[in-house]
């Protein structure tokens, strides 16, 4: 198997074995680690499959790496990839967004319009069991523009105010959410079910409170707690979409006109404090604050793969112009005691 060089960020501390890394300081940050081959015609799959334990080393430190200048053209290489992680493929429950399944691994990435970014969030904080890892192939770049930002959600955490650290500690977070306007993805998509028992069956056997407003609407709220306790590393994260659905994310003419039609609790999505009180537009612009401090970015390159740990790491979309295909896989479920 060809070697591979592995940028310092990340491994200098690690004392790899200098024959068969090359470190180079990466500008910028040091999330994500980036590895390329030595030989352009060295395959990602064979070389995780072969060091899944030194991988593993590399996610858990950075929280991701990117793999670059490898012959990856295709969404069965991706395919390949999830298979030699030994990555336990998840269906996507509970989604906000249009994806579609290219196959028991491989999504497309967020079917969102190309002119708005994406905020940065973790994948499916505010599920019971979420994705642990998730990995991003760029088969196409952007002509300008969609970047997939990333953030240390370890920094993250440790930026935001201790006070308001606290009062989330306190109080938890609460998630809201309306079906049935024509705003977002219907209930059956969402759940994947097609009948009113079988969601209830759902929200029963994963702490959701569901209430159907009438035959056609229905709302749902949990509350999860907002930071995290990783299982392998210990470490503490900012884990939750406390920001990426309050209503204070809104533009300011769509917040209003929103607001006005719907009312707090009638809107798609909002997010509160565990006991249902409202989130101060301030405590929100103070998180987003955090977020915005450690988040760092990289232009996608055609065969570019990204893996991520879903936990320690967080990610989002740039707008862009022209054509832009980039897929996911996202896997190894945990329904791991938050804290």
């Amino acid at each position: 198997m060809s070697r591979v060089e592995t940028e310092q960020a990340v491994v200098g501390a690690m004392r790899p074995d200098r024959r068969q890394v090359d470190a180079d300081p990466q500008p910028g940050g040091t999330l994500p680690l980036v590895i390329h081959p030595t030989d352009e015609s060295a395959s990602i799959a064979d070389w995780v499959a072969g060091h899944r334990a030194t991988l593993a080393q590399y996610v858990h430190r950075q929280g991701g790496v990117l793999f670059r200048g490898f012959p990856v053209t295709s969404e069965s290489a991706l395919s390949d990839v999830a298979h030699a992680l030994e990555l336990q493929p998840m269906q996507y429950m509970e989604g906000a967004t249009p994806r579609t399944r290219l196959s028991d691994y491989v999504y497309t990435s967020t079917e969102f319009p190309a002119d708005h970014a994406i905020a940065l969030h973790n994948e499916l904080s505010y599920v019971k069991s979420w994705p642990m890892r998730i990995l991003f192939l760029c088969l196409v770049p952007a002509e300008t523009g969609g970047e997939t930002p990333i953030a240390d959600m370890r920094r993250v955490l440790a930026r935001i105010p201790q006070s308001i650290r606290d009062l989330f500690e306190r109080r938890g977070w609460m998630l809201v959410r309306n079906y049935g306007d024509g705003l977002g993805l219907t209930w059956q998509t969402a759940f994947r079910v097609s009948s009113r028992e079988a969601v209830e069956r759902y929200c029963h056997a994963n702490d959701i409170r569901c209430e159907w407003r009438d035959d056609a609407h229905l709302r749902t709220s949990q509350t999860r707690p907002a930071i995290a306790t990783h299982p392998v590393t210990g470490e503490r994260v900012w884990f939750n979409h406390v920001a990426f659905w309050h209503v204070s994310s809104l533009p300011d003419v769509i917040r209003e006109t929103m607001l006005a039609e719907y009312g707090e609790r009638e809107l798609p999505f909002n997010t509160f404090f565990g006991d249902g009180d409202p989130i101060d537009d301030d405590i929100v612009a103070q998180i987003r604050d955090a977020w915005d401090a450690e988040t760092t970015s990289f232009p996608w390159q055609a065969g570019d793969l990204l893996l991520l740990d879903n936990m320690l790491a967080s990610h989002g979309r740039r707008a862009y112009t022209g054509l832009r295909r980039v897929v996911v896989c996202m896997g190894d479920p945990s329904g791991v005691e938050r804290t």
